[in-house]
């Protein structure tokens, strides 16, 4: 079974960084693409970032610039380190995988992880 549990998410001040993870297993962090992803209270859920398993990344246009997504196969985890950041990245941020990048998109969640920004 596959098992996401993110962590890192906390309250920091607009301006200021935080990076969370994702531990996931070792077959699933080298054969997976992977997301992560937010919703605000009220909004829908949005793609932050993703990486694919030749280590190619997107980024939604509004983190472009500010976030980073990284995977560490050697540790088995994900990782958005998320600088300069805003009251608008206020959110549950929840990492997910998609083994063998499938076309039927990301069919594993972890519990999410909530981040608060203050101005």
């Amino acid at each position: 079974q596959i098992q996401l549990v993110e962590s890192g998410g906390g309250s920091v001040q607009a301006g200021g960084s935080l990076r969370l993870s994702c531990a996931t297993s070792k077959y699933t962090a080298s054969n997976s693409c992977m997301g992560w992803f937010r919703r605000a209270p009220g909004r829908e859920r949005e793609g932050v970032a993703a990486i694919d398993t030749d280590g190619r990344t997107t980024y939604a246009s509004s983190v472009n610039g500010r976030f980073t997504i990284s995977l560490d196969i050697a540790k088995n985890t994900l990782y958005l380190q998320m600088n300069s950041l805003k009251p608008e990245d206020t959110a549950m941020y929840y990492c997910a995988a998609d083994p063998g990048c499938t076309d039927w998109g990301y069919g594993y969640w972890g519990q999410g992880t909530q981040v608060t920004v203050s101005s």
